[in-house]
Parts: structure tokens; C-alpha cells; sequence
């Protein structure tokens, strides 16, 4: 191999099977090599793919970039490469690495941050870095390196070692299937061109979402480019830094914190052989989860559809191009492809019609409430932000409540007598979220509905959320949207008994000099602190009653 490597000017390579039997032989030029595609040929996730490479170098390079990310990504049992003498042709020394087994996030994080910290520009860029034999603490890295030698003096026992390295890969993956059976292990990445802080806010929120919809979160990546790649998002080095890790980690799923296209969505699949989903995907499931009724079913279904319906596209193993012309039809008929669109598109009006049926079935319901002239308050806010608590403790309710998003669906009506024999019907409304999918507020519009007959909207929000200011703009967006904004409404500072009197009169402080209005402070979990709520609804309730309610924006 040196000899004719030497004699052409070109790198000249091998991939040997565990037999030490040549399976591929390629030829490349002065500077790389190129390795055979594999297609989609998957390898088990206990298993390399019982090829190593060896290849020459010709400019007495050690192993490069390239050298270790086809080892990664191609998930090859090892990669070598012999230094060819420039004068006589002859092998040089022979440098050799392999992958690690990885037991947890914390690992990966520490090699990643280890380097930044020794080249912050590629790791700012999301470039692979050579990991330089020497490297200290070499079981955090991604590559371990056998001892650089002659190739007579290579005396490493390989299926010894690649039949241990296979037994550890097996070891972890199983211990991490015991201990999260069940469920999907998920990367998390996000692309952004604006500053990096509301970034990490806003992935902060997607790791709370993938939490509330039972995925185990393994790892996350963020990166700040110029501009976002229009078929990626991801720049190449931070794409290949992905792979690596998702492969090394043992992922199932990658979500990204932003809307992908169609075209987007099948790239990235293709390019980490993983499911790719995005925020509002991952929103739509959560809601999937949750839907109890029979009208949230259906509107989460007919969010979904309606997100999928400009997915379909033609998959590569898909059965998409058939063509489905019947007998003495004319042209060729209909692809399955647009049979599936057309199935699609009739459930969606179908859903429709259901979805409006509801819609005035709830209107009905909503008129006979207003002909019994009871007050209507609706409390809404930030998913999470503890409203149905709110609502069980002031009607003494067993409304399903937890500390996940988008616990509440269904919305839920309930008498409430106030201070001075006064009578209210509260309703508990779906929880809101910054960047909700437009199909997923439509689908629920008939249930958003229910808020606009409301004589005063309780605004609760979390007041231990370090992003409060973000979560009430957001819920404000929404409520502009929906034009429920003329409604006289108040703020609720909820949660209040987890944060300092400082830190809550900071927060009080700045949504009063941020909308002009005025903040009660509670713990939905204590009782004790209810009664200047419902002092307060109870006064507004009279005011809006005897016309002299102003417009408050919140």
C-alpha cells in the first residue's frame, strides 16, 4: 500500500473485515480518501460494523478530522493510518484510534466542554477537534488512540480488543434500558442568530417539554451562526458533532427548538438516520398525551393533520410512488402519495365539522349560563403556571393538576361563592406558550372560545419562573390573537411562597412599571392566601356589573 501510495500521489486504503480479509479497497487523492457509501445500512447500537479501516498518509500527518469522523460516523471498529516516507516510499510510524463506550450525559458533556475550553474557536463553531494522543483523562473523550508504532512492532491482540469494547457498549446500553424502560432518549438542539442567553431560556423551556412528554433528556446542543443553514439549520462541524454524540449516547430522537420544513426535516433524517422532530411537533404530542374528552381528541388530531399534511413527502423505503390508476382510467392515475394527501384532507374536513358541532353544543351551554346571569372569570396563563391548583383550592375541586405542561385540556367550570354572598362561575382554560403552533390554536379555538363570554380574566403566572416577564408576553400575544384583550383583567402572582418578599416585590415591581396594573400575590397550595384574591375578584366583578370596569391591558 505505502509503495503504490508512493508511486501515484494518492492515498490508498483498505477496509478489512475481522477475518483480515480486504472487503473494500479505495483510492483517494494527495490529501483524503473517500469511504464506500454504506447507504442506510444500520449497525446494532451493542456493535460496531466489523470493518477497520487502514489507509496511508502521504504528508506525515497523524490521524485528522476526517480520519475520525468517518470512524464515528460509519461506527467502523477502528481507524489507522501508516506515514508514508516522502524519500523512499516506506511505512512509517502507524497511528490508530477507536471509539469509547459512554455511560451518561455528564460524560459527553465533559469531553465537549474540555474542547472548547482548549480551542474555544472550534468549539464555538461546532468543529470536530483532533484529540491529540496524550490527551489527559482519555476515558471522557470521544476517541481513544492505541500507541503510535512500526507496523513490526505492532502487537495489539484487535479482537481481544474490539470484543471488550462491544461487551461495555452492551453493559451501558442495558443498564440505561433498565433503569429508563420505556422511554425515548432524545438530544436536544438549538440554531439561533440572535444573542445566546435567549437561547439557552428557550431551550431551557424545551427541556421542560420534553420532560412533561416522558422522554429522557440526554444532552443538548446550542449554536449561534451568522445565518441559518437553509437545509440543515446545523453548520457542517456541529451536524457531524450531532452524530457523533448521538450515536455514542445512544439516542433515539432529536428535537429541535425551532419549526423545521418538510425538506429540512427529511435532510436531517437522512443525515443522523434518527427520527427528527421539532418544538411544535413535540407540543402536539404533549397534547396528544394529555387529551382525555372526546373534543380534545379531536382537535389534537385534527392539529396534528393538519401539521403532517405538508410533510407527506416521497420517503426513500416508502411505497409513495405507486401509481394507483384503475381500469380505463386515463394518464396514470393517482401516486400514493396523493392518495394519502387526499385521506388526509378529507379526515381534516371531517374533524371540522366535528370540531364546529362542539363548538356550538358549547355555545349552547355557554348562552344557558349567561341566562342564569352569573359572573364569568376565567383563569388563564403560562402552561404550568398552577391554575387548575388554583381553581381545586377556591372550589374545593379534584380537577387533575400536576407540575407538567399542558396538564389541563379539557377545560372545567366550577361555582365560586365569594366574599358578601356573591356567585361566579370559574373556568379553567388550556395553558399557553410562547411560539404555540398556529394549528394547534385554531384546532382549539372552539375551547378558547369559552374565555370570550368572560366578565374578567385572572391572570396567574408563576412567580419563581425566572422568564415571568417573557411567559406574560407571550400569554398576551396569544389573547391579542384570539382578540380577547378588551376583557378587564388583573395579574396573579402565584408560587409566591417559593421566592424571597425581595424577589417577589422585584417581579410586582416590574410588571407594574412594564403594564400599569395591579399584582395579588398567592400560593394556590395555601389557603390562607386566597382571601385578597377573592376580595378582589369579588370588587371587580361589582365594578364590571355596574359599568365602571375599565379596559386594563396586562
Amino acid at each position: 500500500m505505502c509503495e503504490i501510495s508512493h508511486e501515484t500521489g494518492r492515498q490508498i486504503g483498505v477496509l478489512l473485515n475481522r477475518k483480515g480479509q480486504v472487503e473494500y479497497v479505495m483510492v483517494g487523492n494527495a490529501k483524503s480518501i473517500e469511504m464506500p457509501d454504506f447507504g442506510r445500512s444500520r449497525v446494532s447500537t451493542d456493535r460496531f460494523r466489523g470493518l477497520r479501516c487502514v489507509h496511508t498518509h502521504l504528508q506525515n500527518e497523524k490521524l485528522t478530522q476526517d480520519d475520525l469522523t468517518d470512524l464515528a460516523l460509519l461506527r467502523l471498529d477502528l481507524m489507522s493510518i501508516v506515514q508514508v516516507d516522502r524519500n523512499t516510499g516506506l511505512p512509517g510510524l502507524v497511528h490508530s484510534a477507536h471509539l469509547v463506550p459512554i455511560s451518561g450525559k455528564e460524560s459527553a458533556k465533559q469531553a465537549i466542554d474540555r474542547k472548547e475550553a482548549r480551542d474555544p474557536a472550534k468549539g464555538s463553531s461546532g468543529n470536530l477537534e483532533i484529540f491529540e494522543e496524550g490527551d489527559p483523562d482519555p476515558k471522557n473523550l470521544p476517541f481513544a488512540y492505541l500507541e503510535a508504532a512500526l507496523p513490526s512492532q505492532l502487537d495489539v491482540d484487535f479482537i481481544a480488543l474490539i470484543t471488550s469494547l462491544e461487551s461495555e457498549m452492551a453493559r451501558v446500553r442495558q443498564t440505561a434500558s433498565k433503569r429508563q424502560t420505556g422511554r425515548d432518549r432524545v438530544i436536544l438542539v438549538g440554531v439561533t442568530t440572535g444573542f445566546i442567553d435567549d437561547a439557552e431560556e428557550s431551550m431551557a423551556e424545551l427541556a421542560e417539554l420534553a420532560t412533561s412528554a416522558d422522554v429522557l433528556v440526554l444532552d443538548t446542543i446550542i449554536q449561534r451562526r451568522p445565518q441559518i443553514d437553509p437545509k440543515t439549520l446545523l453548520g457542517r462541524g456541529k451536524l457531524e458533532e450531532l452524530l457523533v454524540r448521538s450515536m455514542r449516547l445512544g439516542a433515539d430522537l432529536i428535537v429541535f427548538d425551532t419549526e423545521l420544513s418538510p425538506t429540512q426535516v427529511r435532510v436531517l433524517s437522512e443525515a443522523t438516520d434518527l427520527k427528527v422532530i421539532d418544538r411544535p411537533q413535540l407540543i402536539l404530542d404533549i397534547f396528544a398525551q394529555r387529551a382525555q374528552s372526546r373534543e380534545g381528541k379531536l382537535q389534537v388530531e385534527l392539529a396534528q393533520l393538519k401539521y403532517l399534511l405538508p410533510r407527506l413527502v416521497m420517503g426513500q423505503n416508502s411505497a409513495f410512488s405507486r401509481l394507483a390508476g384503475g381500469i380505463g382510467g386515463r394518464g396514470p392515475g393517482e401516486t400514493k402519495l396523493e392518495t394519502d394527501r387526499r385521506r388526509v384532507r378529507d379526515r381534516i374536513a371531517q374533524l371540522e365539522r366535528l370540531v364546529d358541532s362542539l363548538g356550538r353544543q358549547r355555545q349552547e351551554r355557554r348562552k344557558r349560563r349567561v341566562q342564569k346571569k352569573l359572573p364569568i372569570v376565567s383563569l388563564v396563563g403560562y402552561t404550568n403556571a398552577g391554575k387548575s391548583t388554583l381553581l381545586n383550592s377556591l372550589t374545593q375541586s379534584d380537577v387533575y393538576a400536576e407540575q407538567k405542561m399542558f396538564a389541563t385540556l379539557d377545560p372545567t367550570s366550577r361555582r365560586l361563592r365569594l366574599p358578601f354572598d356573591q356567585e361566579v362561575i370559574i373556568n379553567d382554560t388550556v395553558g399557553f406558550i410562547r411560539d404555540l403552533p398556529d394549528d394547534l390554536v385554531a384546532a382549539f379555538r372552539a375551547t378558547l372560545e369559552e374565555i370570550a363570554d368572560s366578565d374578567l380574566l385572572v391572570h396567574v403566572v408563576d412567580a419563581s419562573n425566572p422568564r415571568v416577564m417573557q411567559q406574560i408576553e407571550s400569554v398576551r400575544k396569544i389573547l391579542a390573537d384570539l382578540e380577547l384583550t378588551s376583557i378587564p383583567e388583573f395579574v396573579v402572582l402565584n408560587k409566591a411562597d417559593l421566592v424571597t418578599a425581595d424577589a417577589l416585590d422585584t417581579v410586582r415591581r416590574s410588571i407594574q412599571l412594564d403594564k400599569g396594573v395591579e399584582c395579588v400575590a398567592i400560593s394556590a397550595i395555601r389557603k390562607d392566601s386566597l382571601a385578597p384574591l377573592t376580595e378582589r375578584i369579588g370588587s371587580r366583578i361589582v365594578e364590571h356589573v355596574n359599568g365602571e370596569a375599565d379596559v386594563i391591558a396586562v
